[in-house]
């Protein structure tokens, strides 16, 4: 997708993009993980928006900032609004209504070469998605019960590129059957990336 988006459309996203993207449809598709958990009244709400936090490391430390409307975004949006957001943060130069807030984060260090890591949720958020980077991975084919169509060369092994994303999430407003709603709903949108651009 990243490729044709850039030679037939000269759009250029990057693959924390796609995630971005993904994980704001899964939010918008589970809004119970998109909830904040308020400390003083003892109650869980849940956002009208959809405002994704990207954690950004700077030379003073990691900042949040925040891109409001996510789920209404496209991949380009996406993509500009990150990359300005990011360097400005570097620069010291975000306003404090860009990175006090938001409704869900997002912490990437598959740049980085780690594949996989736990993140801790930044309150009054409720969660907190983790992504590591692709590793190429042997992966067994699909067994098919049919000896016909299970010929030797259909059986081979293959490599695909795997990436684990781990969900942190505050139990008071997030349960298990929920996180993995929300999870389905993610890998959904990564599986089938052509989703992305509706």
């Amino acid at each position: 997708l990243r490729k044709t988006l850039a030679t037939n459309h000269d759009v250029k996203v990057s693959v924390n993009d796609l995630i971005i993207r993904s994980a704001a449809l899964a939010l918008r598709d589970v809004p119970e993980v998109n909830g904040t958990y308020n400390v003083k009244s003892g109650t869980v709400s849940t956002n009208d928006t959809v405002d994704i936090s990207v954690a950004v490391a700077t030379p003073t430390g990691l900042i949040t900032p925040i891109v409001p409307t996510t789920d209404a975004l496209g991949l380009s949006d996406i993509s500009a609004k990150v990359k300005d957001l990011a360097t400005r943060a570097r620069d010291g130069k975000l306003a404090p209504e860009e990175y006090q807030g938001g409704t869900f984060c997002i912490s990437n260090l598959g740049m980085f070469g780690i594949t996989e890591f736990s993140a801790v949720i930044n309150p009054p958020q409720a969660a907190i998605l983790a992504v590591g980077g692709g590793v190429r991975t042997i992966v067994p084919t699909e067994w098919i019960d049919d000896e016909e169509k299970n010929g030797e060369n259909d059986r081979r092994p293959g490599i695909k590129t795997i990436m684990t994303a781990r969900l942190s999430a505050d139990r008071r407003v997030v349960d298990e059957p929920t996180a993995a709603l929300f999870l389905s709903a993610l890998n959904k949108y990564l599986a089938k990336p052509e989703l992305l651009v509706l």
